[in-house]
């Protein structure tokens, strides 16, 4: 009988880990296993958090949701929201959202909304919104990402002064050897000699360095502010993390990575060492967009 038990209650055991279907799991960046009360109480230790997203994937955006509002609980007024999704230039039509000042059509109509913003987005602004918390544009405005693209660093000096207002104070430092920069002049089939290619690759850097910018006007000692931004921008310890540092070297920087992986049973080899925190999602999640 006993035997009999045993045999039942080990077919239930395996039944139920043949059917349980983990949408994601969490690890730390030596690939060992953690958990979401373990992200939370880093999180809540940290002046900067940077979520590093990928844009059509609906589980990071419902945990960057989660987050900050397990954030809210403890922080209150003294958290602070960012986004990459908004460019630097629309910050006024977001406050004005945010102050309920003009409608979400206003919004919707005037500022240069994601197509996935109504999914992916809006519920941190909505968040903000209802529990009155700054939410910063922190992105440089597409037109002059697409000006270096073209012209390189040295398109930006013909902006007038009040242009300069949405970029990282000027001259800016690119760093072309950072891995995040050389990867991306690779898969283009450059070392950084063709300044075409290494346009691109400043294009990108302008953006990084413009965000981490915005954080740090808006940041205050003894707050936290997350901020929401691809992945690429933040993984390796790199791009943003690298301007922040730049200018803070002391300030308290929690990175999280997003990544798909066909397995969550372990942290693939390639991405071990990404951030603090990387977010393992099965690579068949269906998508946003």
């Amino acid at each position: 009988m006993k035997a009999l038990l045993f045999t039942l209650l080990l077919q239930t055991y395996f039944q139920m880990n043949v059917m349980d279907k983990p949408a994601y799991k969490i690890f730390d960046k030596d690939g060992k296993a953690s958990s979401y009360e373990s992200l939370l109480e880093e999180a809540k230790k940290a002046d900067i958090v940077l979520f590093g997203e990928l844009h059509n994937n609906p589980i990071c955006h419902w945990l960057q949701l989660e987050l900050t509002q397990d954030l809210f609980v403890s922080k209150k007024d003294k958290l602070k929201l960012g986004a990459e999704m908004f460019e630097a230039d629309n910050q006024i039509i977001l406050n004005e959202y945010l102050a309920d000042i003009i409608t979400e059509k206003h919004l919707s109509d005037e500022a240069k909304l994601w197509n996935n913003y109504a999914t992916d987005y809006k519920p941190l602004v909505e968040f903000a919104k209802e529990n009155k918390l700054t939410f910063i544009a922190t992105n440089v405005p597409r037109r002059y990402a697409s000006l270096v693209a073209k012209q390189g660093l040295e398109g930006l000096e013909n902006l007038a002064p009040e242009a300069k207002n949405w970029l990282a104070p000027l001259p800016i430092q690119v760093d072309l050897e950072m891995p995040a920069y050389a990867n991306m002049l690779k898969m283009m089939g450059s070392h950084g000699g063709d300044a075409k290619v290494a346009n691109f690759a400043k294009a990108q850097a302008i953006k990084d360095a413009t965000m981490a910018h915005f954080i740090l006007k808006n940041f205050q000692k003894g707050q936290t502010l997350i901020h929401y931004n691809g992945s690429y921008h933040s993984d390796n310890f790199e791009s943003i993390v690298w301007y922040l540092k730049k200018q803070n070297p002391s300030l308290k920087i929690l990175t999280i990575s997003t990544v798909e992986q066909a397995n969550l049973e372990k942290l693939d080899t390639e991405n071990q060492g990404k951030a603090n925190f990387i977010l393992t999602i099965n690579e068949n999640m269906t998508k946003t967009y």
